[in-house]
């Protein structure tokens, strides 16, 4: 009995020694939860690697010819068309987001009355017409003749008769009326100005202040048609170039945003001021016209020729007009007659928005914005950019959904609104979410024109965004050959040289508000793109594709004249994919604040250059200015060091988001919402609009122009404050970068 309880004893003591060298062993030390890997992974160059392979030339093809079927202006039955389409493709249930929705404003547009179209004529004394210009387009193609095409119109012009001699007024800038009012008593006056030089609402705000009473826009053919006039040969259909009836439409507001709702996001209750109140919009009628019009009242003017710079591609004499025309015209001793019938409505607009989820930080977004309204059908002026951003979701989406990828970050995709009437979808966005957009946002990538033309990329960004850029097109090839990188191909192109990186493509500076990146960049302060890609400047005069805005901007334009084989599209697709993936999945963000450093000072140096003589003259120092730059440029430094020094992988997740959350938040120093209290939603005092001219800040380059002018002491002291709001911005921005109080 005893035998057997020790052997049983034995035994147990064996079987639990056993057991417990199995624990021992066989359970891992340090075992951490799962989440810590997801917590310490950087991105996948390997799932970049797919994406590119993936991104397909035929699917982009395919997106275009569906999104161009129809006309599709902002709240037309063609939009919504496209809303219907783009929420389907997001809703897919094997290559969607995660969620899609349609999201509406209640906006003010403009539009011509269907019923009571805009007239432009030339009337005699007995008011007999004498000659009519088109009311629409030459039609080529099918899809040309569609009804939907919407007469040419001046968006937000008021509607109204004006009558008077015809004047030649250029560019339509504060200059040109000067001058030609020096000759020409310029009241009750109706101007005719080229496209180009000044925004397309100023041209009729400027010319109402020399007492003109309406204003006729045009295309010059000198400037988008390298000259070419003739459509039985030169123009489309035969080359890209524009026909002599197309007509560049356009929003000819000042500001961007819903015009009633400023600051507010335009939602059903929300308080609106009157549209009596709205400025920054034509205070007198005017009509956009075609060049083939434009040279039969051009050429008929009477008076001294215009100075050489105002010549243009017509084979005759630009005179500035009598005002009016020659004697020898048959529209001798006639006015111009313009009856405008414009009526505004304010109408729902949807956004229509995706999102997928971060897995690590899904409360911190990565944001790709495409408009989705066009003027008529749009293939170019927004669909190229749409066809691409479905492509790049379509791509995204199917990882997803097969469980094979999933972003650290969220990523918001916006297919914006009536961007054409002034920003307005994206606009309203930022507004309704100003706070949480603010707080979260790492980046803003836009693609509005994907295609301008097949030559080479084109980016704008915040200069913290080069390297990413730059390492991404790195890694894509350039449309048509295998061993050119989009970044090499770029750099022939568009170059400059660094004091840091040597001779590298040159990114351009998001400077006004010329598409959907505005609200980001300039009100909230967001790393933002913009990208596409475009034509070899040195071949062409052609200040934007030819078909811009005009009826003209359909698929057979597109895929004969702009990219044929769809191989710049899929550039592009693969660059801005890349860009987003690496935003949405790096551990660290792929931020240079050197890169910022660089342009500050290249700033610096050009105000140095152009006005500390004079403002020593006034007793005004620029030396707290130098300071600021060189104090961002050591923060800059100090970062980067911090950065390279550190253990990436092994970093405690807070440490991580500390950097991360330095170098997301860095633009925001640089918002300042008192510094221009005249220009609506501009609060960055770097990259804010400027009407100098200057490669310098802003508001330092207008105030001194402006009080170099005048002489004021009022507006020296103008200069002053802005020196000081730089200033300080600067320095909170370095602040920013440096280590944690």
């Amino acid at each position: 009995m005893i035998k057997e309880v020790v052997i049983g004893t034995l035994c147990g003591a064996v079987v639990l020694t056993i057991g417990i060298l199995i624990g021992h062993f066989g359970i891992k030390k340090n075992s951490a939860p799962s989440w810590v890997n997801d917590v310490s992974k950087d991105v996948d160059e390997n799932l970049i690697k797919q994406f590119l392979s993936e991104v397909d030339t035929v699917q982009l093809q395919e997106n275009l010819r569906e999104l161009t079927k129809v006309p599709h202006m902002a709240t037309s039955q063609g939009d919504e068309q496209t809303v219907q389409f783009v929420l389907k493709r997001w809703q897919d249930p094997e290559s969607g987001l995660d969620k899609a929705w349609q999201q509406e404003y209640k906006v003010y547009l403009s539009f011509p009355n269907p019923n009571n179209p805009n007239k432009v004529t030339v009337v005699n004394p007995s008011n007999s017409v004498l000659f009519t210009v088109r009311e629409r387009e030459k039609p080529y193609t099918p899809d040309q003749e569609d009804p939907e095409v919407v007469q040419p119109f001046a968006a937000y012009s008021p509607p109204g008769n004006a009558v008077g001699k015809l004047v030649y007024a250029n560019q339509g800038k504060p200059s040109d009326y000067h001058l030609l009012n020096q000759t020409i008593d310029l009241r009750g006056t109706i101007a005719i100005t080229r496209y180009g030089g000044a925004g397309r609402g100023a041209k009729a705000i400027n010319a109402a202040a020399f007492g003109v009473v309406g204003v006729l826009v045009y295309t010059d053919p000198l400037d988008i048609n390298d000259g070419f006039m003739s459509d039985t040969n030169e123009t489309y259909p035969h080359s890209w170039y524009l026909p002599p009836t197309g007509v560049e439409r356009g929003s000819y507001n000042k500001d961007f945003g819903d015009l009633l709702t400023p600051y507010l996001a335009a939602k059903e209750d929300t308080y609106r001021i009157s549209p009596e109140d709205i400025t920054g919009i034509p205070p007198i009628p005017t009509q956009p016209i075609g060049f083939e019009d434009a040279y039969r009242l051009i050429c008929e003017l009477d008076g001294k020729k215009a100075p050489d710079e105002w010549q243009g591609g017509f084979n005759c004499t630009y005179n500035f007009g009598g005002p009016g025309f020659k004697p020898t015209s048959s529209f001798n001793n006639s006015d111009v007659k313009l009856e405008i019938f414009n009526q505004g409505k304010i109408l729902n607009s949807s956004n229509v928005m995706g999102v997928i989820r971060g897995s690590v930080e899904p409360d911190r977004y990565v944001i790709y914005g495409n408009h989705r309204d066009s003027w008529v059908h749009g293939a170019i002026d927004p669909s190229s950019g749409t066809a691409v951003m479905l492509e790049i979701t379509r791509v995204l989406g199917r990882m997803v959904k097969q469980g094979k990828w999933r972003p650290r970050r969220s990523i918001i995709f916006g297919s914006w609104g009536a961007e054409e009437f002034g920003l307005i979808g994206s606009a309203e966005y930022t507004e309704e979410y100003f706070t949480k957009l603010s707080e979260r946002t790492v980046g803003y990538i836009n693609v509005d024109i994907s295609v301008f033309a097949n030559a080479t990329l084109s980016a704008s960004a915040m200069p913290s965004m080069q390297s990413v850029i730059f390492k991404a097109t790195k890694q894509v090839s350039a449309p048509g050959s295998d061993s050119t990188s989009v970044y090499d191909n770029w750099i022939r192109y568009s170059n400059r040289t660094s004091p840091a990186h040597g001779v590298i493509p040159r990114v351009r500076y998001l400077n006004g508000a010329g598409s959907d990146y505005a609200a980001f960049v300039h009100y909230l302060g967001i790393a933002s793109i913009d990208m596409s890609y475009t034509y070899d400047r040195s071949k062409t005069n052609a200040r934007i594709y030819p078909a811009y805005h005009t009826a003209y901007d359909t698929f057979d334009y597109a895929s004969k004249f702009i990219d044929p084989g769809f191989v710049s599209h899929q550039a592009v697709g693969r660059s801005a994919g890349n860009i987003l993936i690496r935003l949405a999945d790096s551990l660290l963000l792929p931020f240079n604040c050197n890169d910022y450093a660089e342009s500050l000072e290249d700033y610096l140096n050009t105000a140095v250059t152009l006005y500390e003589a004079q403002l020593k003259a006034k007793n005004i120092s620029m030396e707290p200015l130098k300071n600021a730059v060189a104090n961002f440029r050591r923060a800059a430094e100090q970062l980067d060091k911090v950065i390279q020094s550190s253990d990436l992988a092994n970093e405690t997740p807070l440490n991580i988001r500390k950097i991360n959350d330095q170098l997301m938040l860095m633009d925001r120093a640089f918002l300042n919402p008192l510094a221009f209290p005249d220009e609506y939603g501009f609060r960055h005092v770097i990259w804010a609009s400027s009407s100098s001219g200057k490669a310098t800040f802003p508001g330092i380059a207008d105030a001194f122009a402006q009080a170099e002018s005048s002489g004021s002491s009022t507006d020296w002291n103008k200069v002053h404050y802005h020196l000081s709001v730089v200033t300080q911005a600067i320095e909170g921005a370095a602040d920013m970068l440096n280590e944690v109080i």
